[in-house]
């Protein structure tokens, strides 16, 4: 019997570490699967934090651009002074041939006129020329081709000014004549200038008699270029008309105000120093109150009859030029 017990003690003592082995072996299992599903967790936590999209800082966009010089408004800031032509024909006026020493000669001559306010120069391009006889397209009138264009706005940057694409129209309406440079309008330093002696009606011949217009179609023109310079957020446009007399433009009321069009009246009258003032009395007397006053002088034809005006003569005008063309 005591043996008997002996060995029960023994089995019963077996039975205890043999179940401490097992519980210990469990629970070490469930440790185990507990780390493998927190590292499992871990790699869906990682995952969700690299793929949150970066933003990138917001750009600023660049600046609208400006005229030669800085700012975005022609007048009262500044006074422009330019110079007439166009290749090949010193008739024209003397922006022809070497317009490095063009540019030289202008600066010289505007040198009188920067003494209440800064000058900035005009390079005054007639790109579309009338003819006595049908151009190509039949309008009485040819176009200056790209290259001229860009041969031309080069030297007036080189030089820090606006280039003017003159426009006489022949046979053609102002507005198709302008609408045909409108990948160079839609730069920043290129305006226009229109020259209504030279719009004829169909059946005349420029040079036989005077052209005109009327202030519906400068408004016209006046109004494209404004809507060019909101589109491309562009600086303030120059454009000029030219009037040699009253007659030339008819119906000047029609024409109306556009913020980003400086508009400026440039009378063109030809001969001696009395005549001109004269003519520019009689011309600008029906200035509308927005548009700016401008003055024109030839270096052949006036000094034909007397000694061209100085600048102080020209400034000695009332009201007092804006802008001031040699030719």
């Amino acid at each position: 019997m005591p043996g008997h017990r002996r060995l029960l003690a023994v089995l019963a003592a077996a039975t205890v570490v043999l179940s401490g082995c097992s519980g210990a072996a469990e629970a070490g299992g469930g440790s185990g699967q507990a780390a493998g599903t927190a590292a499992g967790a871990a790699t869906p936590s990682s995952r969700s934090t690299s793929s949150v999209p970066t933003t990138s800082a917001p750009t600023t966009p660049p600046p609208p651009p400006q005229l030669p010089g800085g700012g975005t408004q022609i007048f009262p800031g500044h006074r422009l002074i330019g110079f007439a032509g166009a290749p090949g024909s010193p008739a024209l006026g003397p922006l022809n041939g070497d317009l490095a020493a063009a540019t030289a000669r202008l600066r010289e001559q505007a040198a009188g006129y920067g003494t209440d306010r800064p000058v900035l120069p005009v390079f005054e391009l007639i790109a579309t020329l009338a003819h006595d006889v049908p151009g190509p397209n039949g309008n009485y009138n040819t176009v200056a081709d790209d290259a001229e264009v860009q041969q031309y706005l080069a030297a007036a940057r080189a030089a820090g000014a606006l280039l003017l694409l003159g426009i006489q129209p022949g046979t053609q309406d102002f507005l198709p004549a302008v609408t045909h440079y409108e990948r160079w309008l839609t730069e920043p330093d290129v305006g226009l200038a229109l020259d209504p002696e030279w719009a004829v009606d169909p059946g005349e011949r420029p040079g036989d008699v005077f052209g005109s217009t009327t202030g519906a179609e400068l408004d016209a023109v006046a109004g494209y270029l404004d809507g060019l310079v909101s589109a491309h957020r562009l600086p303030q446009k120059v454009m000029v008309y030219h009037q040699l007399n009253a007659g030339i433009v008819r119906g000047e009321e029609q024409l109306t105000e556009h913020p980003g069009v400086a508009l400026v009246k440039s009378v063109d009258g030809i001969g001696a120093a009395a005549d001109k003032v004269g003519t520019y009395q009689r011309v600008i007397a029906t200035l509308p109150p927005f548009v700016h006053p401008g003055f024109k002088l030839f270096y052949a034809e006036d000094t034909r009859s007397g000694p061209l005006m100085t600048p102080g003569e020209v400034l000695a005008l009332v009201p007092q030029p804006e802008y001031v063309l040699y030719e």
